[in-house]
């Protein structure tokens, strides 16, 4: 029925939205990224020695 078509398209588009929301979201907070300032004083940390103090 054409009258019923507008909402078919209503419901396809949320639905659309809601995946591509949630595949955006999975892909953003999959990644972790590492701070560069605790790697330097890791690095840092890792070089003192008995012998330098």
């Amino acid at each position: 029925m054409p009258q019923m078509a507008p909402l078919n398209w209503l419901s396809l588009l949320i639905f659309f939205i809601v995946i591509f929301m949630l595949l955006n979201s999975l892909n953003f907070y999959s990644f972790l990224y590492t701070n560069k300032n605790t790697l330097v004083q890791s690095k840092n940390k890792l070089n003192l020695n008995w012998k330098c103090l």
